[in-house]
């Protein structure tokens, strides 16, 4: 979105044509909407501007809900943006902790600064690009308590703050940068700002363990089984005593394990008759361990994250499967197999081995009424082939 689009978009007249569409559903009828509004006498790039905000909007439900109805999104920002009820968790632990004003430092479309603000805490929210700091302000706008600010989050005067919240800018341009001292603002800034304030930082999941500080809380969260994000706390908006733990949110509600420090993996042991996915929350805080031992577990093999047990067992921090067969993993009597048992749909998932599950697929020519999981793996060090049956969660 450019300047222009933008201030036509921010207009009364943009804002209550935005307002005015009908939920986005795409299909044959967006030609015919564009062509209405046109003739109505609005501009192109008016027309172009709500009806991406319109798109927006509905894809941004999953994340804000309701909320989205009355926000504006750019595509980067939403994909960005924190989920409503995990900056909710990120807002409480400030409230908590005693924090009465909070810098979010790189706000992005302003989710978190939202969240904050929503616990009438006051925030102030940085963002260095202009357009997305104008949406921010959108966003913010309710809140008497929330303000936005178009600048560099290293040279913001902090005076009257006692609270920070960082989500550096990873990307530049959509190119990804691996860098720490590249993003903005950098971790370097984020890593000393938290030596004299509480301070939440959002980072991506799949970093580097190694920049993880010692007196940091590490937070992985999964949300719907996907890990979106690792936020690292210091100071008061820090746990005492914990050091690594996973927030896994789902249709359960909200789950957590934590620990003082990585867990001791559970033995290696014989298959059982139920196979263990631990959420991906857990794999990356590293309690498999834990988790093995808290389901009676063994692990197959130690460098594979599934574990497995003699009986089967519901919790949120995994997914149970019961073993209905094991194989070699040789694509040829895996298709045989397979035809056999007439099983034309089938979930692949794997550990351990190096193989494109859609190629796979493709080459054992499926067909017939039934499902399952295969699961490909090392079993003692061994390649094999687990079919298997998901166990319902109320197990």
């Amino acid at each position: 979105m450019n300047q222009s689009e933008l201030r036509e978009l921010l207009s009364a007249e943009g804002l209550r044509l935005l307002d005015s569409l009908p939920v986005w559903q795409p299909s044959n009828e967006i030609v015919r909407t564009v062509s209405e509004l046109r003739k109505a006498g609005h501009s192109p790039g008016l027309v172009a501007a709500v009806l991406s905000q319109s798109k927006l909007r509905a894809k941004a439900i999953s994340k804000f809900g309701a909320f989205a109805e009355r926000m504006l999104f750019t595509e980067a920002g939403l994909e960005q943006a924190t989920r409503l009820s995990v900056g909710s968790l990120h807002a409480g632990r400030f409230s908590k902790a005693g924090v009465k004003w909070v810098a979010d430092l790189g706000c992005g479309i302003g989710a978190d600064a939202l969240a904050i603000a929503g616990l009438d805490l006051n925030v102030t929210a940085v963002e260095r690009d202009e357009t997305t700091a104008a949406i921010a302000s959108y966003n913010l706008a309710p809140w008497a308590n929330a303000q936005v600010l178009h600048g560099d989050a290293e040279t913001t005067d902090l005076t009257g703050i006692d609270g920070i919240y960082l989500d550096p800018a990873r990307r530049d341009a959509r190119v990804r940068l691996t860098n720490p001292a590249d993003w903005t603002p950098s971790l370097d800034f984020a890593f000393g700002l938290a030596e004299r304030y509480p301070t939440g930082i959002k980072l991506g999941p799949g970093i580097d363990r190694d920049v993880i500080p010692d007196n940091a809380e590490a937070q992985w969260v999964s949300v719907g089984r996907e890990v979106v994000e690792l936020g690292l706390w210091f100071g008061a908006v820090a746990r005492d005593g914990i050091r690594r733990s996973a927030l896994v949110i789902g249709d359960h509600g909200t789950a957590e394990m934590s620990a003082p420090a990585d867990s001791v993996d559970e033995a290696p042991g014989e298959l059982g008759q139920f196979l263990f996915e631990p959420d991906g929350a857990v794999i990356r805080a590293r309690l498999i361990g834990d988790l093995a031992r808290r389901l009676n577990g063994r692990m197959l093999d130690t460098s594979i994250a599934y574990f497995s047990a003699d009986a089967a067992a519901s919790s949120p921090f995994a997914t149970c499967f019961e073993i209905v067969a094991d194989f070699p993993l040789d694509k040829r009597s895996l298709k045989r197999e397979l035809a056999t048992r007439k099983i034309g749909t089938l979930e692949i998932k794997k550990r351990g081995v190096d193989i494109d599950p859609a190629t796979f697929r493709t080459s054992l020519s499926l067909t017939g009424e039934n499902s399952a999981t295969l699961i490909l793996t090392r079993v003692a060090g061994k390649r094999r082939a687990l079919l298997a049956q998901r166990v319902p969660p109320s197990v």
